[in-house]
């Protein structure tokens, strides 16, 4: 397979684009779309402060690599959720990748927010999916240290297959509200609410891993262990399988969504920011989620004591 612009020798084939690309020009195109979304939907400027979400795995540390190499100012934030094995693992991962780049990486637990305790252990105790507690936690320290630091944007490493596969299962389950909000961009609605975006949303999972492996990038390749079953798993294999058979499906399914989202404006009716009257941070209610949570594991640990 010969590189359709200079006939070297091709490492991937994208049928979706109907081209096949070598090293140099597979970065050049990486490094294209890349741009191309920053620019289309508006995320960030040059002089911007971001906030890198950084999880150790491939999509966070190619996005790192990615924005830095651009001349971005990009620090990455890691939370350490305490899920044995897998959290000691993709820890290390991300400090080594820090390290040999000489790039700013700061580590925050999620023990110093919880009492003491892991995510699976709050989430035991609370009696919820560890999945909901773990996304509930990581929202609010990645808001709260990205305000309190004085970032101006919050990047994550959400690809195609992820976007397009909670598109997928927020119109089987007609969420409105979701839908309302899914966007490149998740704009500031708030003075302590940090804006969030998704720089990698125009490219695939298998174009991140080829370029993660072209640019010898260790990442850990486990799933977080808490994830399976998820019906996330699901929704992506089913795209998988139209994407197979109609090379672009998925890159249509998301885009084309975008250009017409505003139908789903205001489904939910309007919704007012307070501030929480226990930490202050942005909620609709008079407490927010996440102080509920901590409120909730303290007394559930206060009788068991009893």
């Amino acid at each position: 397979m010969k590189c359709k612009k200079c006939s070297s020798e091709a490492i991937i084939h994208l049928k979706q684009h109907n081209i096949a690309l070598c090293p140099e020009h597979y970065e050049e195109f990486f490094y294209s779309r890349v741009k191309k979304a920053i620019k289309r939907y508006r995320m960030f400027g040059p002089d911007w402060k971001i906030l890198v979400a950084v999880s150790g795995g491939k999509d966070s540390l190619v996005l790192w690599e990615v924005l830095n190499n651009l001349g971005y100012e990009a620090d990455g934030l890691y939370i350490d959720l305490g899920i044995g094995k897998y959290s000691e693992t993709s820890k290390t991962k991300a400090v080594s990748f820090a390290e040999k780049r000489g790039l700013k990486l700061f580590i925050s637990s999620v023990r110093d927010y919880l009492g003491g305790l892991s995510t699976p252990e709050a989430a035991k105790i609370m009696r919820r999916k560890t999945c909901s507690i773990c996304g509930l936690v990581k929202r609010y320290i990645m808001n709260r240290f990205s305000h309190e630091s004085g970032y101006d944007v919050i990047a994550t490493g959400h690809n195609l297959d992820d976007e397009a596969a909670t598109l997928f299962g927020n119109l089987t389950h007609w969420q409105l509200g979701y839908l309302e909000k899914q966007y490149p961009v998740l704009p500031k609605t708030h003075p302590k609410l940090t804006p969030k975006v998704k720089p990698l949303i125009l490219l695939t999972e298998r174009e991140v891993a080829t370029f993660a492996l072209m640019k010898s990038i260790d990442y850990i390749m486990v799933e977080c262990p808490a994830s399976k079953g998820a019906s996330s798993m699901l929704y992506k294999e089913l795209l998988n399988i139209l994407e197979v058979n109609q090379p672009g499906t998925k890159h249509r399914f998301l885009t084309e969504y975008f250009k017409v989202k505003d139908i789903f404006s205001g489904q939910e009716g309007k919704i007012e920011l307070k501030e929480c009257s226990i930490c202050g941070y942005p909620t609709t209610q008079d407490i927010c989620s996440f102080c509920k949570l901590q409120e909730g594991i303290n007394k559930r640990i206060n009788e068991k004591g009893r």
